[in-house]
């Protein structure tokens, strides 16, 4: 079956792929690496074969060594920035190879002997999902002696969390323990990332060429020269400008949430995606918050800022370029630096106290509380960049063709006399009309159907049912003979059953085989998706047992850890398994791609 699919989806024409077999036929495991790993630089860069080639004469000389570039991503920066040096290692004429740690067999680190990390953290100080295992792999008794390899680190985070860029540190950490040679050192960034890995990729790829002796050292190997997308390309940093077709809310009018039903076009972009992708947004801040900061501190709102390379008045770059509703440390202490103000200069020396007082509060609360007269550009330098917000896709593009649907919940809440939204989903709810124009890209996912028609197990209470309602249209309009089940779960049946009509009817025709509903609040005893499947703890596990592929999508602090301790519970119970015994066998699942998560 698999071999009829590549048939039929390869976008190749049938005198490229003989030809594509012919030339692949009689290459070795290591010529294939190293050609794998170029032609995906190649797709990531959008240039035609040949347009990051080695340098001339290079491929001669070139040793048998490979530098492998890892990278551990939950959004997709991770992922990005080693795409990016996998360009710039491939333009300095090195043999190298691109690889997503869930990709990576552990046991090939031994073979080892260049190799870079790209890492983000997620949640308290936890590795991103694709870099459990690995992350995991390399505390354990099982990971080899390294003394051969030399390495470097790259980590990203966000400093507003107690563990700034842990799972970086951790990787570096233990590389080192096991003998590894860092040949350049770690670098931890956070937010505004793109200056410190660029910086850090043409360090570390100029360092590797040199202790590879290809003679690349000579080659420029800016990050910043490295194409990263063709002129006619959409992604993160040259957004395709769509258009909101539909803004529909899909709670009822009792309900304690507003969840909206977004339809986007995407016609004309060339844009794909497939179930489990996420959208990215780039929204814009309120005006009439961006006029209120420019009031209470004094500014000017058409004094001229540099973004980039180009200068916008104040006003538009605080609409458009930087973060104004999610509070951090570092403005709170850049603010109270420039203002002088003792109060919060007392806040800063307390980090718990500090995290506090921001939990809740947006920009224009600190403001409000304690303004001051600043000059534009020492306000801006209070500030982080905006970026962009990804939600989960809720479509197929079998089913809805240049169109891409999300499920979003509005975040709305009274704080300070004051009503207050989420930055894009504020925008998309309240501040963008049907046929208003939006900017966005496609975030490629791990997080996939099987590709055979194993059963499919979907857990996505709230907005988390995103993606598997993108499943199901899949399954559906490809005629897949996937055995699925949903849990799902809400406040209230009546208002609160997102897409209801949608599954009864999947259900009728049998694309949904089973639904599991968890409203909590309606009855005295709070019911939960977890508790749902505790209910359902035999048949689960004879799913599991016939080889079904298990999905979490949604809130990570809570829902996504009390499933996993359901999971596990199942395992053990129903499997006769001891507890140890069923966190191996859910871990298995997670490394077979049968457990996984897109959980935020």
């Amino acid at each position: 079956m698999s071999s009829q699919k590549t048939e039929l989806t390869s976008p190749l024409a049938n005198e490229q792929l003989s030809q594509l077999n012919q030339i692949t036929a009689s290459m070795s495991a290591n010529q294939l690496a190293w050609v794998s790993g170029y032609l995906y630089g190649l797709s990531q860069a959008g240039s035609p074969a040949g347009a990051v080639a080695p340098v001339a004469g290079s491929t001669a000389t070139a040793p048998a060594q490979t530098l492998t570039i890892l990278f551990g991503s939950q959004t997709g920066n991770a992922k990005g920035v080693a795409q990016q040096a996998t360009a710039a290692a491939q333009a300095a004429g090195l043999q190298v190879r691109c690889i997503s740690m869930a990709d990576y067999k552990p046991k090939e680190l031994k073979s080892e002997t260049h190799l870079l990390i790209t890492s983000c953290t997620q949640g308290e100080g936890d590795p991103p999902d694709d870099a459990i295992e690995f992350h995991e792999f390399l505390a354990s008794k099982k990971a080899p002696k390294l003394s051969d390899v030399k390495y470097s680190v790259l980590s990203l985070g966000d400093s507003s969390y107690e563990f700034f860029c842990q799972t970086g540190k951790d990787f570096d950490e233990r590389l080192a323990k096991l003998g590894a040679t860092a040949i350049e050192p770690r670098v931890d960034c956070d937010v505004e990332y793109e200056a410190d890995a660029s910086a850090w990729i043409e360090r570390a790829v100029a360092a590797m060429a040199k202790e590879m002796q290809t003679g690349a050292a000579q080659v420029s190997v800016s990050a910043a020269s490295v194409p990263t997308a063709s002129a006619s390309a959409y992604n993160k940093k040259n957004p395709f400008t769509a258009t909101l077709e539909t803004n529909q809310k899909i709670t009822g009018r009792d309900s304690s949430k507003d969840i909206r039903h977004f339809e986007i076009s995407l016609e004309g972009s060339g844009l794909t995606y497939q179930p489990g992708d996420s959208l990215g947004i780039w929204f814009r801040n309120d005006e009439k918050m961006v006029d209120e900061i420019i009031s209470k501190l004094g500014l000017d709102a058409n004094a001229s800022i540099k973004v980039d390379e180009n200068e916008v008045s104040l006003k538009e770059a605080l609409i458009r370029h930087y973060e104004l509703t999610l509070s951090h440390p570092g403005f709170v202490a850049k603010f109270a630096e420039l203002t002088a103000n003792e109060t919060l200069t007392k806040l800063t020396e307390d980090r718990d106290a500090l995290r506090q007082y921001i939990d809740g509060r947006q920009l224009i609360d600190i403001i409000r509380e304690h303004a001051a007269k600043l000059t534009a550009e020492q306000f801006v330098t209070c500030l982080r960049r905006l970026t962009p917000r990804l939600y989960s896709i809720a479509s197929s593009q079998a089913e809805v063709d240049e169109e891409v649907h999300l499920t979003v919940g509005v975040v709305r809440y009274d704080a300070f006399g004051e009503e207050h939204f989420g930055g894009a989903s504020g925008f998309l709810a309240e501040r963008l009309e049907e046929g208003g124009e939006v900017d966005v890209f496609v975030e490629h996912s791990h997080f996939r159907l099987p590709e055979d028609n194993s059963p499919v197990i979907m857990v996505g209470p709230g907005t988390g049912v995103a993606p598997f309602r993108a499943f199901i249209q899949e399954i559906d309009a490809a005629e897949r003979e996937n055995d699925t089940w949903l849990f799902f779960g809400n406040p209230n049946f009546t208002e609160d059953f997102l897409y209801q009509v949608e599954w009864q009817s999947y259900l009728k025709d049998g694309v949904l085989n089973k639904i599991d509903l968890a409203f909590s609040r309606d009855q005295a005893e709070k019911v939960y998706v977890q508790d749902k499947m505790l209910e359902q703890a035999e048949t689960l596990w004879q799913w599991l047992e016939n080889g079904a592929y298990f999905y979490v999508c949604g809130d990570a602090s809570r829902m996504a850890k009390d499933v996993h301790e359901a999971l596990v519970t199942i395992a053990e119970k129903q499997g006769g398994k001891t507890r140890e015994e069923a966190e191996a066998y859910v871990n298995e699942l997670r490394k077979n791609k049968r457990y996984q998560r897109d959980v935020y």
